[in-house]
């Protein structure tokens, strides 16, 4: 502690009314954000003799200034602790890492044939939304299933408008082709209903519509139709079997279980919504001095800052200022939110199922992290460096003879992909075909961020390819300064397959071979393989929106915006060739005589 600052008279002058103080250390940057109920009470606490606490001891020994913030009430202080740490990141604070956003369902309901599809975003659109889902994954199996049991439309709107026969989904019977008519819009109606309480876990209500359907197309033989209902009450019958349901259907809930590890604690979260597990996925915040307690709360106001919390959050154990969270969850949710830790039944079973959950993560984690830790020290051996490497980036360039040339970066660490640290670069002004250009511009942006000190540097630096390509990345980290970075260049053996990769580095004439079952071999092709499938697919999608827009581009007085709103409105040039004059006119802006124009060109000699 700084002799500068005086705890005793800092504390003696704080008010006993809720709030926020930050602990900064010499350089000014704020090390632990926390809220108060009485800013006097805790912020004394820390400075207490009998207060031995690991974390508490590593916190004060950094601090040398704090500040503090007033708030009216505690849910103010909660919201601007939250904000800070979101801001700052401060490194004592149990901070979520979460850069997942959760897929729905959702149901277009502004249509006389509704469509149900997967949707990321804000819910403030309009629809219907179910979720959300842990995954897209888990959003597919769902859609899947209700599209054999009900048959409905997933395609886009243009798509569906601009329809003359029913499409491959109508074929292997996942759609009732609406978009020609082949059903009408009450029976559809009825499907979107009865799917509609699945969603919502009334499957026993949709399983008795169903049966009243099926007799009553038998009592008026139609057979075929009665076989047909007889099949979607066997497959909801098959999918009821396979989910945990409560008996009350109607009820949503998060399920949180935390198990803590090295450093860091697992936290595993479950979705349920109208009684049907949607499914789980995990957390991993670094947390080395807290409490399991710490985490919950912390986890918990951070997670549902920016989203809706459902009806009931399930948690294991009671932590401080619980009454504070709902209120404040509840507020901003728009409904009344529980934070439940004592439960029976079936939410026991969940919470149970949780805390394995969050336990196996942990124990899968720390075992894939000790094969990359394993994999990074076998590289240090093997290239003779002082320490084995933390942080691995590597490029590669993708194009189709030298058009929409694409570069790709991607980062591994310790705990292997950082995906959310990978990066494309649009390559421009260089000769077709010119990889040693391409790679040379795609370093030199990236590793003027790096001089610049934007961005870390990584310790090794792969490039995809041979000598070439490794003496263009060696003169761009020479002009730039760039030093203590180990450079390798992977190029394919001579039958280009895996296992007989050449690594060439800087300074040494022949190449170096690694046995085949090397570890390090192994994460070398790992990182070289992923950095090839970045590189492909920014390179494909580039060549699509490309192809999608040429043609276009070459009619007279179609300009960026009225393309896009056409290729927004057929849902790509596909959509628009099989369009008429009279669906152009329907585009906002676009009149008879363009719409004329557009259509001639597009189809030349009609």
């Amino acid at each position: 502690m700084s002799p500068a600052f005086d705890a005793k008279s800092f504390v003696g002058g704080l008010p006993s009314r809720p709030g926020v103080y930050r602990m900064l250390d010499d350089k000014g940057e704020i090390l632990y954000v926390g809220k108060a109920r009485s800013l006097r009470s805790r912020v004394a606490s820390y400075f207490q003799v009998g207060n031995a606490h690991p974390k508490v001891q590593a916190l004060i020994a950094k601090t040398v200034s704090m500040e503090v913030t007033i708030t009216n009430s505690d849910t103010e202080a909660l919201l601007l602790e939250l904000n800070l740490i979101k801001k700052h990141r401060p490194r004592f604070n149990i901070v979520l890492r979460d850069d997942k956003s959760f897929p729905f369902l959702r149901l277009l309901t502004n249509h006389e044939y509704p469509s149900l599809t997967l949707y990321r975003g804000s819910r403030k659109e309009s629809g219907r939304f179910f979720g959300p889902y842990p995954s897209a994954g888990a959003v597919r199996e769902t859609l899947h299933q209700l599209q054999k049991l009900f048959r409905l439309r997933d395609c886009e709107q243009s798509y569906f408008a601009n329809r003359s026969r029913p499409c491959l989904q109508y074929q292997i019977q996942r759609c009732t082709a609406p978009c020609v008519g082949l059903i009408s819009r009450e029976e559809y109606a009825r499907d979107v209903g009865a799917a509609i309480k699945v969603l919502e876990g009334r499957n026993d209500e949709a399983y008795q519509e169903l049966g009243r359907r099926m007799e009553q197309a038998a009592g008026n033989f139609e057979y075929e139709e009665a076989a047909k209902i007889r099949d979607q009450l066997a497959h909801l019958k098959s999918v009821q079997a396979q989910q945990i349901v409560t008996t009350d259907v109607r009820h949503d809930a998060d399920i949180i279980g935390v198990a803590p590890g090295n450093g860091e604690y697992g936290v595993a979260l479950m979705f349920v919504r109208g009684g049907r597990s949607l499914g789980s996925t995990t957390f991993f915040p670094k947390a080395p001095f807290a409490e399991p307690q710490e985490v919950l709360a912390a986890f918990i106001a951070q997670y549902y800052l920016e989203r809706e919390a459902p009806g009931e959050i399930i948690v294991p154990q009671v932590f401080e200022d619980i009454e504070v969270l709902e209120a404040t969850l509840a507020e901003r949710a728009g409904h009344r939110v529980r934070i439940a830790t004592r439960v029976r039944g079936i939410r026991a079973r969940w919470l149970q199922m949780m805390q394995a959950n969050a336990q196996h993560a942990l124990n899968m984690r720390g075992l894939a992290r000790a094969s990359v830790e394993a994999n990074l020290e076998e590289l240090r051996d093997i290239f003779d460096l002082a320490e084995a490497p933390r942080r691995i980036e590597c490029f590669d360039i993708s194009h189709i003879a030298g058009t929409d040339t694409i570069a790709s970066c991607v980062v591994f660490g310790v705990e292997g992909a950082l995906k959310n640290e990978y990066r494309r670069f649009n390559i421009a002004g260089i000769a077709p075909g010119d990889d040693y250009a391409a790679m040379q511009q795609a370093l030199t942006r990236r590793y003027k961020r790096v001089r610049d000190g934007e961005i870390v540097a990584p310790d090794i630096l792969l490039i995809d390819g041979g000598k070439g390509q490794l003496s263009a990345a060696a003169g761009v980290l020479a002009e730039l300064g760039i030093k203590d970075v180990t450079l390798i260049g992977v190029a394919k053996g001579p039958d280009r397959r895996a296992g007989q990769e050449q690594l060439f580095r800087v300074g040494f004439d022949a190449p170096l071979l690694l046995s085949p079952d090397s570890s390090a071999l192994h994460l070398i092709q790992r990182v070289r393989d992923e950095a090839h499938r970045f590189a492909i697919a920014g390179h494909r999608r580039k060549r699509a929106k490309r192809h999608n827009e040429s043609i276009l581009e070459t009619i007279p007085g179609l300009g960026p915006v009225k393309r896009r709103e056409l290729l927004k409105q057929f849902g790509g040039l596909q959509g628009i060739l099989r369009a008429g004059v009279d669906d152009f006119v329907q585009i906002r802006g676009l009149g008879r005589s363009l719409a004329e124009v557009i259509y001639e060109h597009l189809h030349p000699g009609n």
